[in-house]
Formats: C-alpha cells, structure tokens, sequence
C-alpha cells in the first residue's frame, strides 16, 4: 500500500492508532515525567540503598538500559538491569528493586517483584496500574502512577524520566535539570527536521529508512550510545515488523569485524547504521570510524550517524528520537500499521493456554 508520508493525514492512512501523534508529543514530556519522579513520596530510608537493580522487559527495561549508561560515571551506586523472572542473588535489604512493567501485569516483573518482597528489598513500582500496581500498594511500597496512553515503547518518557527524578530524589543520581531541559529542547529542535512535511531530501529520517528498506538493520553503538543502538533495534522489530540487530562497541571489533566479507549477498541485503557521540569518547570515535572503513573495505556502505547536544542526555535523546522516527518512516514504506503486535499478543495467549493445561474432556 502506497502511503503519502509528506503529509499527518497520509501517514494515518496506516496508522490509525496514531504512532505519529506519540512521536509528536514525545520531547515535550522529558521535563514534567523528571519533575513528577522527584515529587515522588519515598520513605527515608531508601537513600540508604547499596545498589539499585531495574526489573522490566522490553519498553520498561529500557529506561533502565539508559539510566545505567547514563550515570555510570555519576551514580554513587550501582545500576543494574534486570531482564528475567526472580532477581540477582545479591538483592536484598540494602537494594532499591524499581519493578518497571507499563501495562502492570508483564509476568517477568511480577516474579521480579514477589521476589524482592521475599528479599525485603526496598521496591518502587512504575506502572499505570495491572497487577503489579495492586501488589504494590496493598503491600504498602511506593508507586509511580504512568497517566499516559500508549504502547510501552512510546511511552519511554514516562519510564526513563521518572526513574531519572527518582534517583535525583534519592541522591542517588545528581540534579539532571539542566541536562533534562537541554535533551528536551535538542529533541524538540529535531523534530522539526523529521516531521512528515518535511521531504525525504532534506529528512533523515525518510532517507535512511529509504535506504534500509527491504534490508536487514544493524545497528552499532557503544558508550551511552549501547542502549540506543538497542532501541533502535527494537523499534525496527516492533515499529516496521522487521529484522533487526544490534552490536555493542568496543566489543564487536574482536569479533564481529572478522564477518562483512560472508555471504556475499549481505552487501545488499543488510544496512549497518553506526551511531556515534563525537568528542564524549575519543576511544570509540576511532573505533566506529575504523569499523566503518572495514564495511566499506567489505563491499557495505555503512551509514554512520552523529548525536548532537552538549550533555549526554541530550545526545543519546537525540539519537533516540531519530531512530524511532526512522523505524515509523520504515513501518510505513512496508506497508505496516506501526501499532499493533500481533506475534507478541499471541506468545502471551499461547503461553496462558500452556500453563492453564488442556481442557478436561
């Protein structure tokens, strides 16, 4: 289905949903979702925490991908990120568990955060409601209530920003404000290159889904930028139903480098986008620019892309509004709804099927 992408009423033709209108609204909500995080009534105890430990899955467990990344350097204690059922052995009474799960019934989380009750781990649960929302507060532990409707990797803001506030609460993380303020105001400034009245000739968004179409996307980031070349990833996934990877930097130049040259034929069916944060990292500048002479050594064009901002946040949230404007452009050119997910609503069902057991005759 050809679809006028110069246009929000054409791109609605396959996005009834409204994608397009999440995508819009998303720079404008860093500032609020950090401040509403701060806001957060917490008892006194938990700025005592000895580690913090994320448990979420897919759009929830993100924010914590960026979090870690982004305060790594800054954070007086550890984060970590927790994607399964139950917890790491080491949680216990001195770690804060924030139980991050969207919809509030993501089954991986619930056991994540039965666990930490066990544990007596100090536990903050973010979602709009579900099951987890009850559990937490019948059981007395702070909840950050998401007022916002939308899939979960559209409602990033309200995942990462919160969480960001929480930590800077808790004087865990330093005061972002600053930082917030200049992501926001650098993502706002980009939308207005990637917008669909923008064209493809002067949109890097259309262009670069041009050019991945029809090909298989693989995506490089190392740094802060890891987690974006992750989100990226899963935007394609789930955005343009599409096939999609990502590889962390230094790490893949001790191995994967070694495989542009087989199959010949990925020259033309597979596009590495490069994602680099000039000046945060000399190391990985040098590293991406020599990976991308191998590609191109190997017959690939890569494309290699710079974040912009002064601050780290606003970089990798610049790269972050790129990549999900690039896989909604994609959705579009595959003549996909962006929206819905139907392999995902089928594992859960197929899964609740298993576990209930055949019918008795």
């Amino acid at each position: 289905m050809a679809v006028d992408w110069n246009s929000a009423e054409g791109c609605r033709a396959l996005d009834p949903a409204d994608m397009l209108g999440r995508l819009l609204e998303f720079p404008a909500q860093f500032r609020p979702a950090y401040d509403a995080g701060r806001r957060l009534s917490l008892p006194a105890g938990y700025k005592h925490s000895r580690q913090v430990v994320v448990a979420g899955m897919g759009g929830s467990a993100i924010a914590g991908d960026y979090v870690a990344a982004l305060l790594r350097d800054r954070c007086r204690v550890p984060v970590f990120v927790w994607r399964d059922y139950g917890l790491p052995a080491f949680a216990g009474p001195d770690t804060l568990v924030v139980a991050s799960s969207y919809s509030g019934n993501t089954e991986e989380t619930l056991s994540a955060f039965d666990r930490a009750r066990r544990a007596g781990a100090r536990i903050i649960a973010l979602t709009t409601g579900g099951e987890l929302g009850r559990r937490a507060e019948a059981a007395g532990y702070p909840v950050f209530k998401i007022d916002y409707q939308a899939p979960p990797r559209a409602a990033l803001a309200y995942s990462l920003f919160p969480l960001l506030g929480i930590l800077t609460a808790l004087e865990v993380a330093p005061d972002l404000t600053a930082e917030v303020d200049e992501a926001g105001a650098v993502a706002a400034g980009l939308l207005e290159t990637v917008r669909p009245e923008r064209p493809e000739g002067s949109n890097p968004a259309k262009a670069l889904a041009r050019a991945a179409h029809g090909r298989v996307v693989v995506v490089y980031g190392g740094g802060s930028l890891e987690p974006v070349a992750r989100r990226w990833k899963t935007q394609v996934n789930e955005n343009s139903k599409g096939w999609a990877f990502f590889e962390a930097l230094p790490e893949l130049n001790h191995n994967a480098v070694v495989g542009f040259t087989y199959p010949p034929a990925a020259r033309d069916t597979v596009l590495v986008i490069g994602l680099g944060s000039p000046g945060e990292a000399a190391e990985l500048d040098a590293r991406l620019e020599v990976t991308a002479e191998l590609l191109r050594q190997a017959g690939h064009e890569p494309r290699i892309l710079a974040a912009r901002g002064n601050s780290r946040l606003a970089r990798m949230m610049h790269l972050t509004v790129l990549g999900d404007w690039f896989s909604y452009y994609l959705a579009l050119l595959n003549g996909v709804d962006p929206t819905p997910v139907p392999p995902i609503d089928f594992l859960k069902a197929e899964l609740a099927r298993r576990r209930e057991g055949p019918s008795p005759a």
